[in-house]
C-alpha cells in the first residue's frame, strides 16, 4: 500500500469514529426525559454504589430529572430546544462528508471542528456557573471538547502530509509528450 493510501485509509478511519461519536451524541439528545429516568433508577437501585460513594453525583441526577419531568409537564416546548441541539449535531457530522471524501480540500471542517471543540471550554466555564452546574458536571462537558480534538488533530496532521505528497505532483503540471 502505498504512503498516499496509507494515509487517506487513516483519515477516513478517524473521521468515522468522529462522526459516529458526534451522532451518539446528538441522538442521545433527543430522549432526555427517558434517559435521565433510566440513568436514575439504574444508578438508584440497591444494586449500585453510586448513591453511597457519589452522592453529589446522584443528588445531581435526581435534581436534573425532576427538572425535566416539570418541564416537560409544564412547558414541553422548551424540551424543543434539545431536539434542535441533536439535529445540530446531526447536521456537523454530515460535514465531515467533505473531507472524508476528499480530505486535502476540505481541510477547513477539520479545521472548524477543532475550533469548536475549543469552544466548549470557555461555554461550560462561562454558562456553567451562570445556569446552576455543578463545575465537576461542567469539567465533563469540556471533556468533550478536550477528546473531541484529538482525533480532529491526528486527522489535520495527516491532510497536512497527504497535501505535502501530492502538491509535488500538482505542482509540476502535465507531463509533455514526447512528439
Amino acid at each position: 500500500m502505498s504512503e498516499r493510501a496509507a494515509l487517506l485509509r487513516g483519515i477516513r478511519r478517524w473521521l468515522v469514529l468522529f462522526v459516529v461519536c458526534l451522532v451518539l451524541s446528538g441522538v442521545t439528545a433527543f430522549p432526555l426525559v427517558t434517559e435521565l429516568r433510566l440513568i436514575e433508577d439504574l444508578l438508584g437501585s440497591s444494586a449500585s454504589p453510586v448513591p453511597e460513594r457519589m452522592p453529589a453525583l446522584m443528588e445531581w441526577i435526581v435534581r436534573v430529572r425532576e427538572g425535566l419531568d416539570a418541564t416537560e409537564e409544564k412547558y414541553p416546548f422548551v424540551l424543543y430546544g434539545t431536539d434542535w441541539l441533536a439535529f445540530a449535531h446531526l447536521v456537523i457530522a454530515v460535514a465531515f462528508y467533505g473531507p472524508y471524501r476528499d480530505p486535502v480540500r476540505n481541510i477547513w471542517v477539520v479545521e472548524f471542528g477543532m475550533i469548536a471543540c475549543a469552544g466548549i471550554i470557555p461555554l461550560a466555564l462561562i454558562c456553567g456557573p451562570i445556569r446552576g452546574i455543578p463545575f465537576w458536571w461542567s469539567v465533563i462537558d469540556m471533556s468533550f471538547g478536550v477528546f473531541g480534538v484529538i482525533p480532529l488533530y491526528l486527522v489535520r496532521r495527516r491532510i497536512k502530509r497527504l497535501e505535502a505528497l501530492t502538491a509535488p505532483a500538482a505542482a509540476a503540471g502535465p507531463v509533455p509528450s514526447a512528439a
